[in-house]
């Protein structure tokens, strides 16, 4: 019987029969939410039940079917759960054991009844065994399974039976209302050999026992890469709307004049690069058009990515509009109110910043200042989302390290700008020190124009990566000292497996008091749990040299500019993936003289810490190390606290996959012709949320 008379995909999963909220609890964790999300719900592995295999003919460790008829129940322990079933099919025979054999069980599995089992063939003295095999009683002639029998991703309580014969039922009605051709396959065959979409999802559930098996399970069969393809597509179409969505909304535009950049750049106490001059052009181009910005720009550690925010800001600023700067860390914050200070306050521009820390009448004074549009820039972290900040006329939202802000808080801002004037949009320029592969760059970033900053400003040194045992930690001391008799300085960095900030902390003092009892140099410390105002002066005591050694936790991984500091020791750098060690190597190597990075690493090493630890040595190139992180991780990690909760895959894979991604534009000449209606299907099927890009 059919689990549905009529067939609609976007059905809730409740609406099958027998589905009530227990079952659909079990299925939301495997992601499954509709009707036909079930059908997305692939095999990772199959079984070939088509045959019976006699028992004389069974071999030890085989997979088989065998049919036959109960000889003998013995029922063993105190509540009879134990039982040892001997099984007969005229060949030979062979005992099925269950240590949870139910009452049910016990009334219709006698003598003279004949089962179908399915199993891995063992052996104890006494002969063939199978344990707990899966049993069905045959009552009259049952054909076999024609096709393979998939093996699904199931959660505690959801049965592979149960699975099976829900997909098989679907798959039937299915096939009943599909009766259109396959546009999509159709359209993108003269570029990929692909099943249509009915044939590839049977061909998956129930692939023909002679059907390529290695190719199914690696998802390299053209049956999958039907799926692949259409996934893929719903999320790069899905962004690509989105910025037609932004570009169908109107901006102010915003034209800084010759006379005000030519003066802020005379004032700079060093030459912007060739690249950086480059991306500027790029920015002022996007912010004199009516429509809003949407530009990422990329540069690698060092490459000189505030100035090229400050150069943009003009352009509001030139305009009577505000500026919100927003930072992942208060410290970074502090950095960029300094930077943006000394740059604008000597043109009449008000620059303040939003933090926790301030008191009450400070935060009313600076808020009012925001609404009455005396501040021109506005720095600040997560401050900047509170409802009581109101803009007058906010024309420029820069948002440094977009992947450490969650999404909805960079969509508060983005609509907070809009209801600051009066349904104008503000411009947005995203800054990313992170670089990002191409394959994300395409898929969670499509709605985005991109900026690259490929080069470093020529006065930068290279940096020396050594790769160091622990055994040799008083080797790594004696460096430190070397480098404080020079007066330079240093960072230690204090790395946990362990997700506890305090257990973090714990471990970075510790460091601090055997390094102070090491040296005969000031040894500072900071860490997330300490209050911003003690980070800050130990920062600003760091910048002075007053501290020549600084032990620190991750929190000095973004942006932190001390170019005195020539030293990087990172502790147990095997914990960490390859973007946030480049990110911490480049917290040195930002004077004149030469630079070291020293990853202190504890032995034995996993395959992927050697392969990490190698990269970081042969390279500093940020886009090699971003490609090498996404291969060997994954993009969960490179983007940071797991973002691809924002950007789940169904059946596609970004590893996997990666060579798909380079034709998504060339798929896309050749799926001109599809409707909206069509599109906004597709993203619907694979569940595209794709709201989240608007942030």
């Amino acid at each position: 019987m059919s689990a549905v008379n009529s067939f609609d995909w976007f059905a809730p999963i409740s609406n099958l029969k027998g589905v009530g909220s227990k079952i659909a609890e079990k299925l939301a964790q495997l992601n499954i939410h509709c009707i036909g999300d079930l059908l997305l719900h692939c095999p990772y592995r199959y079984e070939n039940r088509t045959q019976l295999t006699p028992i004389k003919a069974l071999q030890i460790e085989q997979s088989v079917v065998i049919q036959g008829k109960i000889i003998n129940v013995k029922l063993e322990g105190k509540r009879k759960k134990r039982a040892n079933i001997t099984l007969t099919d005229q060949t030979g025979v062979i005992s099925l054991l269950f240590f949870n054999f139910h009452p049910n069980m016990q009334k219709s599995w006698v003598k003279d009844t004949t089962l179908r089992c399915f199993g891995q063939v063992k052996a104890n003295q006494y002969g063939y065994v199978i344990i707990h095999p899966e049993c069905e009683i045959i009552t009259q002639d049952k054909p076999l399974p024609q096709h393979l029998t998939g093996v699904y991703p199931v959660v505690a309580g959801l049965s592979q039976a149960w699975l099976r014969r829900t997909i098989s039922s679907l798959l039937a009605t299915y096939q009943q209302y599909l009766t259109q051709k396959d546009h999509f396959a159709d359209a993108l065959s003269p570029c990929l050999p692909m099943l249509p979409w009915l044939q590839a999802l049977t061909t998956i559930h129930q692939p023909k026992a002679d059907e390529n098996i290695e190719a199914l399970i690696s998802r390299q069969h053209p049956a999958y890469l039907r799926l692949i393809s259409e996934e893929l597509y719903s999320h790069y179409i899905s962004l690509k709307k989105l910025k037609g969505v932004a570009k169908a909304k109107t901006a102010k535009a915003l034209k800084v004049s010759d006379s005000l950049l030519h003066a802020f750049i005379k004032e700079l106490p060093f030459e912007l690069t060739m690249a950086q001059q480059k991306v500027c052009a790029q920015i002022h181009e996007d912010l004199k058009q009516q429509t809003p910005m949407l530009r990422l720009v990329q540069g690698d550690v060092g490459s000189g990515k505030t100035v090229v925010a400050a150069i943009a800001a003009l352009a509001a600023l030139d305009n009577s509009t505000q500026v919100a700067i927003m930072a992942p860390t208060e410290i970074l914050a502090e950095q960029h109110l300094a930077h943006f200070k000394a740059w604008f306050e000597k043109f009449g521009y008000r620059c303040q910043m939003l933090s926790g820390k301030l008191k009450a009448k400070e935060k009313r004074d600076i808020l009012e200042n925001i609404a009455l549009g005396l501040t021109q820039v506005v720095i600040g972290t997560h401050a900047l989302f509170q409802d009581n900040v109101q803009f007058k006329e906010l024309g420029l939202v820069i948002i440094d390290e977009q992947h450490r802000f969650g999404v909805h808080q960079r969509l508060a801002l983005h609509i907070k700008g809009q209801a600051a004037i009066n349904a104008n949009t503000p411009h947005q320029l995203i800054m990313t020190a992170t670089p990002i592969p191409r394959t994300l760059a395409m898929s969670h970033y499509a709605h985005l124009d991109i900026s690259i900053i490929d080069s470093l400003p020529p006065n930068r040194q290279p940096i020396t990566t050594l790769t160091v045992g622990q055994k040799r930690k008083e080797e790594v001391i004696d460096k430190l000292k070397s480098i404080c008799a020079k007066k330079q300085q240093a960072y230690w960095v204090c790395t946990l497996i362990e997700e506890s900030e305090t257990l973090q902390c714990q471990a970075a003092q510790s460091t601090q008091i055997a390094l102070q009892e090491a040296l005969p140099y000031k040894v500072g410390l900071i860490h997330g749990k300490m209050e911003t105002s003690e980070k800050e002066s130990i920062m600003q005591a760091f910048y002075r040299n007053e501290i020549s050694v600084l032990v620190a936790t991750t929190v000095i991984e973004v942006g932190v500019n001390v170019p005195n500091a020539t030293l990087m020791v990172i502790e147990n750098p095997e914990r960490l993936g390859l973007a946030q060690l480049h990110q911490l190597r480049g917290r040195v190597g930002r004077g004149s003289e030469a630079s070291f990075c020293i990853l202190l690493y504890q032995s034995p090493l996993s395959e992927m810490a050697q392969a990490r630890l190698k990269i970081m040595r042969q390279t500093q190139d940020g886009f090699v190390i971003a490609e090498e992180d996404l291969t060997l991780r994954g993009p969960g990690e490179v983007l940071g606290v797991r973002q691809t909760g924002e950007l789940q895959f169904k059946v596609a894979d970004f590893k996997r996959d990666k060579a798909y991604f380079e034709l998504l534009s060339e798929w896309e000449a050749h799926l001109k012709d599809f409707s909206e209606t069509a599109l906004s299907r597709i993203c619907q099927k694979w569940n595209v949320k794709a709201d989240y890009a608007q942030a």
